[in-house]
């Protein structure tokens, strides 16, 4: 929902990644199983699945010979679940190691689109989840989505529609996704207007395609389901709201016959919760690796705020009441979440909202199926393809335990292979011997000059930093000198110009042996330097792996030189041990600025 900065450059890249050709699936019998059929649960179940499909769900016959066995006494069977709102651009593969076998984006790059459906069409992706995708969304020029470093076309007016429309199709979208995003806080979006929204909608039906609709207020969000929208994208923040205004927005996505997509995932990231019971369960993180990791303890809200999340809860127990279909989605691929972990924690803050369990698993399996026309999925019945979970325990009792997962299948084909590798993959991370914090200089500076050019002891060194690499024009000259008291004094001329959501540009040191790879200065605790300049303030910011927006601390300049000590502590998520970038930048606001820094050092106290 919020933009990202970092990792948001290889949103649309095409990224290549090898999947796993499905092999043949053979017969596979689950045995005496609680069976959750997408709507409802039976107790003392067989599954029959053969040829990657469900053959019987109530199978009462004997064991066919050639079939494999599994035991499924004290466990449920569920259909491989379904996140309702993700953006596909990494790790591929992970969404299946935690039972999500199907995934609803609603952004990522053409190339990426493509890639995928055809693998699905031919057979060849599986070990991946399946992804429908909307491709490019809907825009305004200078609208959200433009932030990110992929150029994408936009909207001008209505009278385009149809054949802005139409190209999205002709991409091989799903679905049509419209923007109608104002900003939030100091940012602030161009937006579609409602005559243009409602004229995409116009426009997507004609085809026969779904449009849904992201908002980020109530005004909008009832503008949305008034145009005719099929469904919302997200719910949003707000501390305040009335009952009356809760029940009101219900009654009219009840009218409209609308679906909605809380993400409380994504919210909760915004309100500066982390997800703890991901991070904390044993289960989970035993299949993230540190990137992964990093990710979910990294959200956008650098503080606490859960006040905000009274609106979103009002509204799902009001849209509950009112019969309008919920879906679970996550909003995977922004800060604070992650693939397929997030779709446990999103079930969780479903219940917490006031769904049952049973109610949150279906927003989970048949419901999303059915609202995205994702034909024979999210249900176990004869002749829909064979995705399925199985879990200790009971999720319709305590939804946490659809985390507890003994095996996932594919298309009738078991991806425990994957799962293991990825656990191998992690445990070996996690014993490996603990890297020892790099060494730091014997006075902690890391601003040299060497040769008249700007140098570093270690890492890949000093770069200007600019938006330029995600759409922006700003642009950042600097000069290295030698300074006074040793080192190196680097004048940054910035011009920060509009064009981006969050313009800026600066200076960044890279501490990694690669650019954007994570280095250990753990045996650092405060980073310090000295600073001149125009009065103007700028920013001190710094990232470590797995992080999709940077930390910023702001800082003064004046005439004079000044030291400045900024404890690392400030920078709330940052991992010491992997920290990929720090940087000195002016911006987010216009104009032109003049620093200097010199005598940059990491110390220990």
């Amino acid at each position: 929902m919020k933009p990202t900065i970092l990792t948001s450059l290889l949103l649309a890249a095409g990224l290549a990644c090898a999947s796993t050709s499905t092999a043949f699936a053979g017969t596979t019998l689950v045995r005496d199983v609680r069976v959750f059929d997408g709507r409802s649960a039976h107790e003392h179940r067989s599954v029959l699945v053969r040829d990657g499909a469900i053959a019987d769900a109530d199978y009462r016959g004997k064991v066919p010979a050639d079939a494999r066995i599994v035991d499924g006494k004290g466990r449920t069977l569920l259909p491989g679940l379904i996140d309702a709102h993700v953006h596909t651009w990494q790790h591929f593969e992970l969404p299946l190691v935690f039972g999500v076998t199907t995934q609803v984006d609603m952004f990522t790059g053409v190339e990426v689109m493509q890639r995928i459906k055809k693998q699905m069409n031919e057979g060849r992706n599986g070990g991946e989840a399946d992804v429908f995708s909307a491709g490019t969304l809907v825009t305004a020029p200078g609208g959200h989505g433009t932030e990110y470093p992929v150029k994408i076309p936009t909207l001008e007016n209505g009278g385009d529609a149809q054949a802005f429309v139409d190209a999205r199709i002709a991409e091989g979208s799903h679905f049509i996704k419209v923007v109608m995003e104002d900003g939030f806080g100091d940012h602030h979006f161009k937006s579609l207007d409602r005559a243009t929204v409602k004229a995409v909608i116009d426009a997507a039906h004609k085809r026969g395609k779904l449009a849904v609709v992201h908002i980020s207020n109530l005004e909008n969000a009832r503008a949305a389901l008034e145009a005719g929208a099929d469904g919302l994208a997200h719910l949003f923040v707000a501390a305040q709201m009335s009952q009356e205004e809760a029940d009101s927005l219900a009654k009219l996505a009840q009218a409209k016959g609308a679906f909605v997509v809380p993400t409380f995932s994504v919210l909760e990231s915004i309100a500066g919760i982390k997800p703890r019971d991901l991070l904390d369960d044993p289960q989970v993180a035993g299949l993230l690796d540190r990137e992964e990791r990093g990710a979910l303890q990294t959200g956008y809200g650098p503080t606490p705020r859960p006040g905000i999340l009274a609106a979103p809860k009002m509204v799902t127990s009001a849209l509950r009441r009112a019969g309008v279909p919920l879906l679970a989605g996550t909003d995977a691929g922004n800060a604070g979440t992650q693939y397929g972990a997030s779709l446990h924690h999103e079930l969780a803050a479903l219940v917490d909202a006031g769904l049952t369990p049973r109610e949150a698993l279906v927003a989970a399996t048949s419901a999303p199926a059915k609202a995205f026309r994702l034909g024979q999925r999210g249900q176990i019945a004869k002749g829909y393809k064979a995705d399925l979970v199985l879990v200790e325990g009971n999720p319709l009792q305590d939804i946490g335990a659809t985390r507890r997962i003994v095996e996932v299948w594919k298309d009738g084909e078991s991806t425990t292979a994957l799962r293991e590798a990825q656990r191998k993959h992690v445990a070996q991370e996690n014993a490996a011997k603990a890297t020892q914090p790099l060494a730091l200089p014997a006075n902690g500076r890391i601003s040299l000059l060497k040769e008249g050019k700007l140098a570093s002891p270690f890492g890949t060194g000093w770069f200007p930093s600019t938006d330029k690499f995600a759409g922006g024009v700003s642009t950042v000259n600097l000069d290295a000198q030698a300074a006074r008291e040793g080192g190196a004094r680097i004048a940054i001329e910035a011009q920060v110009k509009p064009g981006f959501a969050y313009p800026w540009a600066g200076a960044a040191f890279m501490p990694g042996t690669q650019p954007m790879l994570g280095a250990d200065l753990s045996a650092a605790k405060v980073l310090r330097f000295r600073v001149r300049g125009d009065g103007h303030p700028v920013m001190l910011t710094m990232a470590s792996s797995g992080m999709t927006i940077p930390r910023s601390v702001p800082f003064e300049t004046g005439a004079e030189w000044k030291e400045v000590a900024i404890p690392f502590s400030a920078f709330a998520g940052v991992d010491p041990t992997a920290v990929t970038m720090i940087g000195f930048n002016a911006g987010p606001q216009p104009g032109d600025y003049r620093f200097e820094i010199a005598d940059v050092r990491l110390a220990d106290r």
